[in-house]
């Protein structure tokens, strides 16, 4: 029944999606097709996606939807987003160290920091600080579709020479209009007295649908929302992190081995490695590279090794491994699972497979990089695949280690040419970074089951609670629409009640001035 019922919903956004772009073509495109990006105007019809985030942002009103899709592919194009680069920013601003990526917050959320008082109100720079904000939210984007972001305003030390009503007032509309379901929270920390009632302003422009991500928070209570490893030391927290440019700042990006300890180079990896491997030969690190002794890299005669073997243990290796269930189709190698890998507490839930299928004509050399080396341990890192070919790599929690949501995983691949030949490791040092594919995945940490016996599992008290929180969900969903309907009646209630007054008061002008008229007429000559 249950399974009905959300096949049904299903439905029924699909063809809200189908509406939404129909009546966009119909009521917009038609007369004004100038005023957006073609290439945006492409992707709002091929991304699904994109336009259900536009629709669970309005509340599935089709007519709120339409307003913020015209008003964001209006935006994109004033400010050029499909062409904005690092280079058509000025650089100063890159410098100062006002806005960056850096960290996660403890749900796993990308933090965006506003360092306020290094903000100063300006109205020649204005409309670079706002495509410099642009930047950022469209870089990330493109580097993690689909995952929200925390903002951080960081006032400490700021006064009201940072303030800059405009300027908020355009990063909160980034979130509520241009960037649909991009917002986790927003979290304003340490935050001066003298500022509250500027604030009491920015809650009323949020709206309804993003009230409730506002958290203001002390130096002390924002360690309930981040965690010390990604709090600077002024917060109480440990993070050695020290913005600093160039390059840009967004450290899992350029740093995948370790985020927050010092970048490791290939060859130091590369060393301890093969101590591990001496160790302990069944395990594979992460950051491995070659065996303790290097060597050159036959990969005719190692497929052949490797065909061999994998016949005897692939399937051991293998079994327990969590399937993929989706793909990304990349230039080089499919990639499944698409986004995430799951982790769970249980002994069966530690284990998570990874399928790269290569749809080129060339070998394919790739390796597996996390932000956190020390809990994971994958088989195998790094290796290549023949064209056609797909192969299985098993990613595993090492020891009691425990999975997070910060956890981070890069699958990079590039092309050989001269696979014969070349040693894998000196490949990787001399291939060019354009011609490198890189996929991000995220970690996926499952809630814990208490055991139960399989006669509860088969029972309805299951179905009933999936039921009931569907049931509860879908009845938040109404409450939520019949505010925003209501919301938007008392705002026409008081622009009514607003014009009643001023006829009124327009009557008892007319009302005195006749009096006086009357009296000034009747006084003897």
């Amino acid at each position: 029944m249950a399974e009905l019922e959300q096949h049904e919903g299903e439905q029924d956004i699909e063809k809200k999606i189908e509406e939404t772009r129909q009546r966009f073509k119909n009521e917009f495109l038609q007369d004004s097709i100038d005023k957006y990006d073609s290439r945006d105007v492409e992707r709002l019809e091929k991304d699904a996606a994109l336009v259900e985030g536009y629709l669970q942002w309005r509340l599935y009103v089709i007519d709120d939807a339409l307003k913020m899709i015209d008003e964001s592919l209006q935006w994109r194009k004033e400010y050029g987003l499909n062409d904005l680069t690092e280079s058509s920013i000025p650089k100063w601003m890159f410098e100062t160290g006002a806005l960056y990526l850096h960290g996660y917050d403890k749900e796993g959320n990308k933090l965006f920091w506003f360092k306020v008082k290094l903000h100063v109100k300006d109205a020649k720079t204005i409309t670079d600080k706002k495509k410099y904000v642009a930047f950022w939210l469209e870089r990330y984007a493109k580097k993690e579709p689909g995952m929200p972001l925390t903002v951080v305003f960081d006032m400490t030390e700021s006064g009201l020479s940072n303030i800059d009503m405009e300027f908020v007032k355009y990063v909160i509309n980034c979130f509520k209009v241009y960037y649909p379901k991009f917002l986790s929270k927003m979290i304003i920390v340490d935050m001066p007295w003298i500022m509250n009632a500027a604030w009491k302003i920015v809650r009323s422009w949020l709206g309804p649908e993003a009230i409730s991500k506002l958290k203001f928070a002390s130096k002390s209570e924002v360690q309930g929302f981040i965690g010390p490893e990604y709090l600077p030391p002024h917060m109480g927290g440990t993070d050695p992190f020290k913005y600093s440019y160039p390059p840009l700042p967004d450290d899992d990006f350029q740093t995948p081995i370790c985020e927050n300890g010092p970048i490791v180079s290939e060859d130091e990896t590369e060393s301890k490695e093969g101590e591990m491997e001496g160790k302990d030969a069944l395990e594979s690190s992460f950051n491995s590279e070659v065996a303790v002794k290097p060597k050159k890299v036959n990969f005719l005669e190692d497929s052949l090794r490797a065909e061999d073997n994998e016949k005897g243990d692939t399937s051991s290796r293998t079994k327990g491994a969590r399937k993929p269930l989706t793909t990304f189709k990349g230039p080089l190698l499919d990639v499944s699972p698409a986004e995430e890998l799951s982790f769970g507490s249980g002994e069966t839930e530690k284990k998570s497979l990874i399928i790269l299928s290569n749809i080129t004509k060339n070998q394919v050399a790739f390796k597996v990089r996390t932000t956190a080396p020390e809990k994971y341990r994958v088989k195998p890192s790094s290796s290549s695949c023949d064209p056609g070919a797909s192969v299985d790599i098993v990613v595993s929690l090492h020891g009691g280690s425990q999975a997070s949501p910060q956890d981070r995983f890069l699958v990079m691949a590039a092309e050989m040419d001269n696979a014969g030949s070349q040693e894998l490791s000196q490949f990787w040092k001399e291939v060019p970074k354009i011609k490198v594919m890189e996929h991000r995945l995220r970690c996926h940490v499952l809630e814990s089951i208490k055991p139960q016996t399989v006669t509860l599992l088969r029972d309805s008290p299951v179905e009933t609670g999936t039921n009931g929180q569907q049931e509860l969900n879908s009845a938040l969903m109404r409450v939520m629409t019949c505010n925003a309907r209501m919301e938007q009646k008392l705002n026409t209630c008081l622009w009514v009640q607003k014009v009643i007054i001023g006829l009124v008061l327009v009557l008892v002008v007319l009302n005195l001035m006749c009096l006086h008229l009357l009296s000034a007429s009747q006084q003897p000559s």
